[in-house]
């Protein structure tokens, strides 16, 4: 439920009509933004999660009823989902839902095919592998000497035929050197680090923020130039504790949900 709008308070102008101050207005359409806001939040959250099966939202007037909105509000907020290129109108048809995200788990450390192979195939286009001087951060962060050389690999991954993510990964060369030979196309480093290490993979620290797509990350993507993109930077380690695999990772943001459950320790 959107909590209905207050009315707008009016005070007589100079010539003794009523109407709304300047600030009065100002207030008002704040106040309509903010409502579209959260309609467009849970819309979002219906269309993501399968709310509208049939891949057309109800029409504006249901919505209007349903969410206790102005029509003016509902329109709004499909303004917004519009924008994010989540849903179109068509004439005659009303709105329909024209982009799916896929959700990706925060709470399993899993490779991509294995996280999404309910919605499709993961491929991947090695564009970059060799040995390269490893850079202070990645040295230090993979325990290997400075400028030491690490294996670098940069892949674009596809979900059925769809640019997803740009993924950039260092892996130390002693066990690097192995994946050279390996199917990087159509198999998950994870599956490769613990068959060539003959350990399970143990745990992985992540970061994971928005940034704005570079040039060249925007061109391989098939992104906007700038668009926001979700960076999960991750460093994962074998069982025994060592670093084996720091990826820094570029999700396309319009075709990416990450979600996780959480729970309170006391």
């Amino acid at each position: 439920m959107v909590p209905n709008m207050p009315p707008t308070d009016r005070i007589r102008d100079h010539a003794g009509q009523g109407a709304p101050t300047v600030a009065a207005q100002r207030t008002r359409r704040r106040l309509r933004a903010d409502q579209a806001r959260q309609l467009a939040d849970l819309l979002r959250h219906q269309l993501l999660t399968g709310g509208f099966p049939a891949g057309t939202l109800p029409h504006e007037s249901t919505l209007a009823t349903e969410y206790r909105a102005s029509r003016n509000t509902v329109r709004q907020a499909l303004d917004l989902l519009r924008a994010e290129g989540l849903v179109e109108r068509l004439p005659g048809v009303g709105t329909v839902i024209v982009a799916q995200k896929y959700p990706h788990g925060l709470d399993r450390l899993m490779g991509l095919a294995e996280t999404l192979h309910e919605h499709g195939r993961v491929t991947n286009e090695v564009r970059t592998m060799g040995p390269v001087p490893a850079p202070a951060p990645v040295a230090e962060r993979l325990r290997v000497p400075p400028g030491s050389d690490v294996l670098y690999i940069e892949r674009l991954r596809r979900l059925n035929g769809l640019p997803l993510s740009l993924d950039l990964t260092y892996v130390p060369l002693d066990i690097g050197t192995a994946l050279l030979g390996c199917d990087l196309e159509n198999t998950d480093v994870f599956r490769l680090l613990e068959s060539l290490t003959g350990q399970r993979l143990g745990h992985a620290d992540i970061t994971l923020e928005a940034v704005n797509a570079d040039a060249h990350s925007a061109a391989v993507l098939q992104a906007p130039r700038g668009a926001a993109v979700l960076m999960l930077e991750r460093l994962t380690h074998l069982a025994d504790g060592r670093p084996v695999d720091l990826e820094f990772i570029r999700f396309r943001g319009d075709r990416i949900t990450m979600s996780g459950l959480l729970h309170r320790s006391l």
